[in-house]
């Protein structure tokens, strides 16, 4: 298992040969709080991920044991003046839609607290798998702030618009077994099983047309908003893009010959 560390707190593992990448949240002493410095490695990434062919899932994780991310350093922000906190701003939001902007499919794998940016973080991921005690929430409005990492537009496409107020307006937090009834969290595994059964998921996802996941991905955030003509029109495009790719003669040809394909991811 190959391992690069982008800055002090973020490191990525290679795993399936490099098809599965795990982007991990390693800030312990802090319970991974977002830092400037962390924000800018998360971002930082998630760029090399994205460009990085051989990569076709990311798994988000977090090396503490009680936390995935308990959201933006407050403890830095409270030394911030003004003019600190708006050159901030930019580099805050480069960590999220880093995240968010990942072009293969992204598992978070949470455990204990995903408050704030940290669960807005597993928001800006594709499937999010949670173990029991996980505890998810958008508190900003209880500090006199609003979700600013995608809260605000990442909920209500999980949850509904009512939903997703009742949650920011409330600034409450939500436990596993109820997050999984919400739908704020897809799966909810046992104690310590997050990043397992994260993993698992991916390899399964790995094993997939790279072509494929990409274009599928892509598919699924544009198409997102838009009337069904429109989302139509773009899943469209999304077909035309790997129809005639050496990913699609080759799956064809391997389901007709009863192997598993051997994805050339062109």
């Amino acid at each position: 298992m190959n391992e690069e560390r982008y800055g002090e707190f973020v490191l990525v593992r290679r795993h399936e040969q490099g098809r599965v990448a795990e982007l991990v949240l390693d800030r312990p002493k802090a319970m991974n709080a977002v830092s400037t410095e962390m924000a800018r490695s998360i971002a930082g990434a998630c760029t090399a991920l994205g460009e990085d062919r051989d990569v076709r899932v990311v798994v988000l994780t977090s090396t503490h044991e009680r936390a995935f991310c308990v959201g933006a350093d407050l403890k830095e922000r409270n030394s911030f003046s003004d003019a600190d906190l708006v050159r901030q701003r930019p580099v805050a939001r480069g960590a999220y839609t880093g995240v968010l902007e990942v072009p293969v499919p992204t598992v978070a794998a949470v455990h204990g607290f995903a408050l704030g940016g940290g669960f807005e973080l597993a928001l800006a991921c594709d499937v999010i798998v949670a173990d029991r005690t996980a505890v998810v929430g958008l508190p900003e409005v209880s500090v006199g702030v609003i979700p600013g990492g995608g809260g605000t537009q990442l909920l209500p496409r999980r949850v509904g618009a009512a939903r997703a107020a009742e949650l920011i307006f409330s600034a409450r937090r939500v436990e596993a077994v109820e997050a999984g009834e919400l739908g704020l969290v897809d799966q909810v595994v046992e104690e310590g099983r997050d990043r397992e059964a994260a993993l698992e998921l991916a390899s399964r996802i790995a094993g997939n047309s790279p072509v494929g996941l990409r274009a599928a991905k892509r598919a699924l955030r544009l198409g997102q908003g838009l009337d069904l003509r429109a989302g139509l029109e773009v899943e469209d495009a999304a077909w035309r893009a790997v129809a005639f790719s050496g990913d699609r003669a080759e799956g064809v040809a391997a389901f007709n010959e009863k192997r598993t394909p051997e994805w050339p991811g062109e």
